[in-house]
């Protein structure tokens, strides 16, 4: 879904939360390959309750479908379009869904049988799904370590919000906020992204992970919990999972 892509841009509120440093990339790391990349990211199957996507339907192409004039700030854009935050030697992104939850009882009711709380109800629930784009990229040398505190400078840098345009749509991030990351890795930061739309405010989550000289960054948006102001997070479980299968 593009929704994915541009709503999750829309919604945007960051909270950064820097791990332990653990091993550096060195002078002399070489960067995973393409194809040593595409194997090392999360595929269907890995994460019990998530359909994975890796036709990169719904994602930026390149860096070129996401700008922003705040130069200092691009690093949490590209990582919130599955992007590499930094000049990677290769890069892959997938697209993870949240299998749908079981039926509330108004679901087996008529649409004529429901009453407008209900109506209401059962399509947030239908919404209330996480959609998280999940990338990779990897780098030679110190490359992994520098761009892992460029993310980290800007979210401290970036705490007022910026202008980013997303696959063509323009967006207005109003605040950036670090929040607790989950310590996988070597360094995590983690941060909420909030957007207002005319008074239609809206927050969503990312984590950023440095394992080596490769990169993870994990951007969550749920529409239902987002309509109903109800906290989520980016899934532990897709973290351990791309964590994993890195080491």
């Amino acid at each position: 879904m593009r929704v994915a892509a541009t709503v999750a841009v829309s919604a945007l509120s960051l909270a950064l939360v820097t791990g332990c440093g653990g091993d550096s990339g060195g002078s002399d790391a070489k960067a995973l390959s393409a194809a040593e990349l595409k194997k090392s990211i999360i595929a269907q199957g890995d994460v019990e309750g998530y359909k994975v996507d890796a036709s990169g339907k719904q994602l930026p192409k390149s860096k070129d479908q996401v700008k922003s004039s705040d130069e200092k700030c691009r690093p949490l854009a590209y990582a919130m379009g599955g992007l590499a935050p930094g000049d990677a030697a290769s890069s892959a992104a997938v697209m993870t869904t949240e299998d749908k939850k079981k039926p509330t009882d108004s679901a087996s009711k008529s649409l004529e049988d429901l009453s407008e709380g209900e109506i209401e109800d059962s399509l947030t629930d239908a919404m209330s799904l996480n959609l998280t784009v999940v990338g990779l990229s990897s780098y030679d040398g110190s490359g992994a370590e520098d761009t892992f505190k460029s993310v980290s400078d800007a979210v401290e840098g970036c705490s007022g919000g910026f202008p980013v345009v997303m696959q063509g749509s323009e967006q207005k991030l109003t605040k950036i906020t670090s929040e607790k990351a989950s310590g996988a890795g070597d360094e995590s930061v983690a941060f909420a992204a909030v957007s207002d739309d005319d008074g239609d405010v809206g927050t969503t989550h990312v984590e950023v992970v440095r394992h080596g000289n490769t990169i993870a960054t994990y951007y969550t948006i749920n529409l239902g919990l987002m309509m109903t102001d109800k906290a989520y997070d980016v899934p532990a479980a897709l973290i351990e999972a791309q964590a994993a299968k890195l080491k």
